[in-house]
């Protein structure tokens, strides 16, 4: 075809939707190859569809009343089907204008499209090609001008869409081209580019939008985001926060605050272990106990028990469970599982196949000032529960446990160190299949970050950090405890017990999680500490008219470290039949003379001495102390890195 031809009805590209129309011209920047020609600037352009008048005398409806310019279409370059009259090499058009009313350089507005706005996609190759073939199926989606590529290899087209680039050059591809959104597709195992591009488009404020290729999700190695892993922005300073805040009347996600894609269930061996069980859940109104009931009652249960100790969270578990499930059969047990004697009776009474055990003292800094309690809940309070457990003959028992359990320098982390010990060392008469499951921090938990710095917020600032060094391994409640459900079901490998390791990703700095927490709500951050590490020196947030909201450092709390690990240098992490679980082995440790354990700390567990209850600590966890905060993470396998690491 020549100059003023239109197009054939029927023969638009299959992924040409997602483009800008074929007579409405975007500018490429000059980085970017562009050519003059003897008829004028020479552009790439996105197409969506032809409109009527395409190659002949038609103003654009933004240019009413302006005088009408003529395009002509030199080169179709549509990614169509067979048969459709369009060349196949690539998806964009390039047409020659008459810049009448144009000098060259200059950025026409964004497309109109069916959605009304303008956006990029971000991704691999692969990812921004599964998603185009997703988009094209929709029936209006947003005008994309392009892709940027996080592997670029020399490509002037995916799916049809012009690549704009590398991903690491998106502020100067925004600054050309003044896109409002972007649509960030990467595969799971690129967590940290991941997060990097989404921080890097809050501080140009493009709205990001995290899509997970649904490859992975089938594949079980993603999954979507619940209730429980999304927090409602807090109102700051008595407003709802800064005009133009992205969270406006919005919940924060928090899988991609941290840049993380969930893992997802083997509901197969999640059904197996099950479906037509009698499960026990202890600590089922704190946030993993919760959520694990909430999921456990998903796999049709013949009854599930909640075992809790405070009466408001037992009550509001039990009432979420009647409203959900109105058909699953529920026991709400007021208990406190210290109480050997009535935790036998209730066991015995309710007779449970599978056990989760979640109950737990978990506030670092709290349990420093009284390990008595930390030891007669974190062990004792194992020991009841693992025993009684035994008695009736239930099938399963699974121990919540935690990062901090690896050489521990607080009593938390010591008396989960002892639960575990216990778990594993524990020699009964029956089958049951015990393992402890360890992780790291939760998002957005009951006493964690997450609803501290909202309720800081609320207050009009500053939010609060320990140490710009601190690191933390970060998972979402839901996943967290969908990982738990699925080691559970895994567990039997080990006459001993099994010890369960989730894939945590890398590690998140949490001054840099604060400094997300405050641009996602609309905010500049700073931090105001003197003395901080050269690293943040000069760290004062983006200039313009966000207001700024202060980031605190506080100081390290008693029992802390800097950075927490996941295993000994002495365990081998191995792989499992699920890519986000992992499990010990070859840990080299001596078996604990477990009789001995509990005589020693059975004679402390109600004392008010606390040095006396600490001496009793260290002799069973001659570690606990002997980190010192300034330490660096070290390596937690010899074996093979987790392939989902970031």
């Amino acid at each position: 075809m020549g100059c003023g031809d239109r197009q054939p009805p029927g023969t638009i590209a299959r992924g040409g939707r997602m483009l800008a129309r074929a007579n409405e011209i975007v500018a490429i920047p000059s980085q970017f190859p562009t050519q003059k020609t003897p008829r004028g600037l020479r552009r790439r352009v996105g197409v969506t569809g032809l409109a009527p008048g395409v190659g002949s005398e038609s103003p654009r409806a933004s240019d009413a009343g302006a005088k009408p310019r003529k395009s002509c279409r030199t080169h179709a370059l549509l990614s169509g089907p067979r048969g459709s009259g369009t060349d196949k090499r690539c998806g964009y058009q390039e047409v020659c204008t008459m810049p009448e009313a144009e000098t060259p350089g200059r950025t026409n507005p964004p497309p109109e499209t069916g959605t009304g706005e303008a956006v990029v996609v971000i991704g691999t190759s692969a990812a921004v090609s599964e998603l185009a073939g997703h988009m094209h199926a929709l029936a209006s989606s947003p005008g994309v001008l392009g892709c940027l590529l996080e592997d670029h290899r020399g490509e002037h087209t995916v799916a049809g869409l012009p690549v704009l680039g590398r991903s690491g050059e998106l502020a100067s591809v925004h600054e050309a081209l003044g896109f409002t959104a972007a649509l960030v597709t990467l595969p799971a195992e690129a967590r940290s580019v991941s997060r990097a591009v989404c921080d890097e488009l809050a501080r140009l404020g493009i709205e990001a939008r995290v899509v997970p290729m649904v490859s992975e999700l089938v594949a079980g190695r993603g999954a979507t985001t619940t209730t429980s892993d999304r927090i409602t922005p807090m109102p700051v300073g008595g407003v709802a926060g800064p005009h133009g805040s992205p969270l406006a009347g919005s919940t924060l996600d928090l899988a991609a605050l941290i840049g993380r894609e969930p893992y997802g269930i083997d509901r197969v061996a999640a059904l197996a272990a099950l479906r037509g069980k009698r499960v026990l859940i202890t600590g089922a109104g704190g946030s993993i106990g919760s959520e694990l009931a909430r999921i456990v009652a998903t796999f049709e249960p013949e009854m599930l028990a909640l075992m809790e100790r405070s009466e408001n969270a037992l009550f509001e578990i039990d009432r979420q469970l009647a409203r959900r499930h109105p058909e699953l059969a529920r026991k709400a047990v007021l208990h406190d599982v210290v109480d050997e004697r009535a935790t036998a009776h209730q066991f015995e009474r309710l007779r449970p196949h599978v056990v989760f055990h979640a109950a737990a003292h978990k506030h670092v800094p709290l349990m420093e000032d009284h390990p008595a309690h930390a030891v007669m809940n974190n062990l004792f309070g194992t020991r009841s529960v693992l025993d009684a457990a035994e008695l009736v003959g239930a099938e399963r028992f699974v121990l919540v446990s935690t990062d901090k359990a690896v050489r521990p320098s607080s009593v938390m982390g010591a008396t989960k160190r002892l639960a575990e010990l216990y778990v594993r060392g524990r020699r009964g008469s029956s089958r049951m299949r015990r393992c402890a499951v360890r992780f790291g921090n939760v998002l957005g938990s009951a006493g964690s970050v997450l609803p501290i710095w909202s309720a800081q917020l609320s207050e009009g600032g500053p939010i609060t950090v320990t140490d710009a060094r601190m690191t933390r391994y970060f998972m979402t409640i839901h996943e967290a405890a969908t990982l738990v459900v699925q080691a559970g079901a895994m567990a039997g490998g080990d006459r001993r017990g099994e010890v369960f390791v989730l894939d945590m990703g890398e590690p998140v700095r949490i001054v840099d999680l604060a400094e997300r927490f405050v641009r996602l709500h609309g905010f500049a951050p700073r931090i105001v500490e003197a003395g901080a590490s050269n690293e943040l020196a000069g760290w004062i947030g983006e200039p313009g008219d966000r207001p700024r909201i202060d980031i605190t450092l506080t100081g390290v709390r008693p029992g802390e470290k800097l950075h927490e690990a996941l295993a000994y240098e002495a365990e081998t992490l191995s792989r499992t039949r699920h890519p986000g679980v992992r499990v010990l082995s070859d840990t080299g440790e001596r078996e604990t003379d477990l009789a001995s354990m509990i005589a020693d700390l059975g004679a402390v567990r109600r004392s008010t001495d606390r040095a006396k209850v600490l001496a009793a600590l260290t002799r069973w966890v001659p570690e606990l102390g002997a980190a010192p905060a300034s330490e660096e993470p070290k390596p937690t396998t010899r074996g093979p890195k987790p392939a989902t690491a970031a």
